[in-house]
């Protein structure tokens, strides 16, 4: 499924812990490994220089950048890593190689260096999530152990077909791995509480349905979806558990990740709106600012 994986990095320790899940997948998928490290001349320069920088400046900042590519080409060890330093806006131009050289999935950490020698942050991986053409694996820095796979995946689904994009992207990671697939569906009690007047999408009726008279259609919406996910799995002989639950879809998914020693989570950056939405963007955004594991972000047109 992935053939070819890129690494955005500035050096920093966080894009060091992502370019070691990022060999982890390439070894898994035999896949060619890319580390690209941008240069951003208009934030080298600050924003209260109107001058810009010089060349030399740049110069030294693009060999600081190629360090940082041949770190993990070195990391690397025998596999083939095609190294790149070029100058832009990180985002715009992360996503441009993308498509130019074929990539089918990024690994990036969501935070890098601060300052002047800022290239990679938090904001740039929140854009690359956005505009990606591809899935994109997001690595925060944290206490947890890093190990060299994965047993766990959590595949998050309301049913909706940007969370079913992301089924066939996780369970293969599962294959992969040999982990055991988790099929997660919230409901959420948040939007539920404030309903009164919600309509189940599809359900057939107008406003003025009564919160209780929600839930149980929406469990067994529930069931559907993570039944869905549970047969991919096992069309692909991977192990598979299911779970339908009510909360802050949010906290939830965190909270399950936890309790079941999830290491990886695959999921949708969009899902239904309005009383029964599960994933949104918002969703998919505070897993990737707080999960302790990597959080693969797959669009519904990430998957032609």
């Amino acid at each position: 499924m992935y053939d070819s994986i890129l690494v955005p990095t500035d050096g920093s320790d966080t894009a060091e812990s992502a370019a070691g899940h990022a060999v982890a997948l390439a070894d898994a998928f035999d896949a060619r490994l890319h580390a690209v490290s941008v240069v951003d001349p208009d934030d080298r320069a600050g924003p209260f220089d109107a001058g810009g920088v010089d060349e030399e400046f740049l110069e030294r900042a693009e060999a600081d950048a190629a360090a940082a590519t041949d770190s993990i080409a070195e990391f690397a060890g025998e596999r083939p890593v095609e190294t790149t330093v070029v100058r832009g806006s990180p985002a715009a131009t992360i996503t441009e190689y993308v498509a130019e050289r074929g990539v089918d999935l990024v690994v990036m950490g969501t935070h890098g260096r601060t300052g002047i020698s800022r290239v990679m942050t938090g904001s740039t991986s929140a854009q690359v999530v956005r505009e990606s053409p591809v899935p994109v694996v997001t690595v925060r820095e944290t206490d947890r152990e890093q190990s060299a796979g994965y047993d766990a995946v959590l595949i998050p689904t309301d049913g909706s077909p940007a969370a079913e994009a992301a089924i066939d992207r996780g369970v293969a990671v599962a294959d992969a791995f040999d982990a055991t697939v988790h099929a997660l569906y919230v409901v959420d009690t948040m939007a539920l509480a404030g309903g009164a007047d919600a309509t189940v999408p599809g359900g057939g009726g107008g406003g003025g349905v009564a919160t209780g008279e929600l839930l149980d259609p929406l469990l067994s919406r529930g069931e559907d979806a993570t039944d869905l996910v549970a047969e991919r799995a096992r069309d692909a002989g991977v192990e598979v558990t299911t779970a339908v639950t009510e909360g802050s879809p949010g906290s939830t998914l965190l909270e399950y990740a936890e309790a079941e020693s999830v290491d990886f989570v695959a999921m949708g950056t969009h899902g239904y709106t309005g009383i029964d939405r599960v994933l949104l963007g918002s969703t998919t955004e505070r897993l990737i600012r707080n999960a302790s594991v990597p959080v693969m972000s797959v669009r519904a047109d990430d998957v032609t």
